[in-house]
């Protein structure tokens, strides 16, 4: 039996009891239909199957779980750090045991590829652990102490959270998410993207046999403009995590407005990887392959803009034309897969759009541009040429596995092209002049950049972007900042009190 079919019967196992009983919501500890029974379809973007109806919750089944955060929340805050990074290391251990299923089930749900996808609950009990081990000191501030007083600063949670994720990579960036919330002592309210709910509910029932107190943790399923809406208006929620499209951003922060929330995005990107004429030319075309063709090109950071030195363009894109055309097609539960159907037909259709777009504008395809076969929703890895930086396929976020090459003539005119785009998220620089990557890593405008490499995550770095890419950083404490009230005491101190402290001579 081959690799394939075995992840083929391991899923149909998984999947079995789903069908039957659907996706339903989590609200104060019940996993519950929606309140007026109401429910939508999750279906295969590899073939259209039905994988199982879910809960469509509206703003009723919002205001039940804000309203179970908020009650929960005065006890899950006053609890030990100690106590919560034990609970969230019992999660940490639930998600690597139930590894294989929720590998499978985000291949089938979002036709992502096993090879990327087969470590992805791996991460996301990383993060659990990563957070849980730091929730003991969250709270942690310093002494500063003046002539007449001492300042004493902490931290204390924000409250109830809303956290909102996107379809793609769904599972673990819940966890990069709603653990750092957790270990923080806020409550949270998850809604899920409506295109790939399916590993959310399994991060639910996790959450509950490893024993977090009800209504700390809530689950509510359902569309952008009914429950998401609900959730970033809601009184008792007093910040929005939203990783997805910069327009719906926007459309948060509007929403947001009326009530005060604080917000935290993480958005999209057209990110350049700029490779000059003395990098290392294999390792950079090893390096642009993958971070625009895995993961089916639907990642925030992927390098979507491939920025070349004139005098090296026409070698360097003679071979990646030959890497492009030979990126593997397929199965997403096939391990040779490394492309497989995008998440949906209507984005299938937004991506393929480019292709006539391109041609409309002068652009050469110079590797695929059509869709692959006539079942399911894959797309032809794709590399355009001749391109200039004005050109939509230069400026907008395309989120498929399509690649915009752009020439340029020395560093001026490279960071001109890298910066002048509406988005700011990452950047990749390319060259063995440690004096030119320190220059064009401070001017380009982006919050992450990774010079001689791919995207490799460091879980105490500071994660974001600048510009439409985003607003604030995940990682470390930053996430903490985001999660957590700083506040501040001063203490009136008495002349004994400043004299033992050492502020005034003695006799003072």
């Amino acid at each position: 039996m081959s690799k394939l079919d075995e992840n083929l019967r391991a899923l149909d196992g998984y999947l079995e009891a789903r069908k039957s009983r659907g996706i339903t919501n989590l609200i104060a500890g019940r996993f519950e239909p929606a309140a007026d029974g109401a429910v939508f379809e999750t279906r295969s973007p590899v073939d259209d199957s039905l994988i199982a109806t879910v809960a469509k919750g509206r703003a009723r089944d919002i205001d039940a779980a804000a309203k179970a955060a908020k009650a929960a929340f005065p006890a899950w805050a006053a609890t030990s750090g100690a106590a919560r990074k034990k609970i969230l290391h019992k999660i940490a251990d639930l998600i690597t045991q139930r590894a294989e299923e929720i590998a499978l089930c985000e291949c089938w749900d979002t036709g992502q590829a096993f090879r990327y996808m087969s470590k992805a609950a791996l991460r996301g009990a990383d993060n659990f652990r990563y957070f849980a081990d730091l929730a003991p000191g969250a709270a942690d501030g310093q002494s500063l102490p003046t002539a007449s007083h001492l300042n004493v600063t902490g931290r204390v949670p924000i409250g109830p959270v809303g956290v909102i994720t996107p379809w793609n990579t769904p599972f673990m960036l819940a966890t990069w998410k709603i653990a750092p919330a957790l270990a923080a002592g806020c409550t949270v309210v998850h809604k899920p993207a409506e295109l790939s709910p399916l590993t959310a509910h399994i991060l639910a029932e996790i959450c509950t046999e490893a024993g977090l107190p009800d209504g700390v943790f809530n689950l509510v399923n359902g569309l952008g403009e009914e429950a998401g809406r609900a959730l970033t208006e809601h009184p008792d929620i007093k910040a929005i995590a939203f990783v997805g499209e910069s327009a719906t951003g926007s459309a948060i922060m509007r929403q947001g407005a009326a009530t005060l929330k604080r917000v935290h995005f993480e958005l999209g990107g057209k990110n350049p990887v700029i490779v000059f004429e003395d990098a290392d030319l294999d390792r950079a075309l090893d390096a642009a392959v993958l971070m625009i063709y895995s993961l089916n090109g639907e990642r925030c950071t992927s390098s979507s803009r491939l920025l070349v030195q004139q005098s090296i363009a026409p070698t360097f894109q003679a071979k990646l034309i030959q890497r492009t055309k030979a990126v593997r097609v397929g199965h997403p539960l096939d391990p040779q897969t490394e492309v497989g159907p995008l998440i949906s037909q209507g984005h299938m259709n937004k991506v393929t759009s480019y292709f006539d777009t391109a041609r409309a504008e002068g652009a050469t395809i110079a590797a695929g541009g059509a869709r692959s076969g006539d079942k399911g929703w894959y797309v032809e890895p794709t590399l355009f040429t001749d391109a200039r930086p004005e050109m939509a396929i230069a400026q907008e976020e395309i989120f498929g596995p399509v690649l915009t090459a752009l020439p340029f003539k020395d560093e001026a005119e490279a960071l001109q092209i890298a910066n002048d785009v509406a988005y700011g998220l990452a950047g990749y620089v390319w060259t063995n002049d440690i004096s030119r990557a320190l220059r064009v890593s401070g001017a380009l405008e982006a919050g992450m950049i990774w010079v001689n490499s791919e995207n490799v995550r460091h879980l105490p770095t500071p994660f974001g972007g600048v510009k439409a890419s985003g607003i604030g950083r995940d990682g470390g404490q930053w996430s903490f900042d985001f999660y957590m009230e700083q506040k501040n005491i001063a203490i009136a101190l008495g002349a004994h009190d400043i004299q033992k402290l050492g502020h005034l001579p003695e006799g003072n």
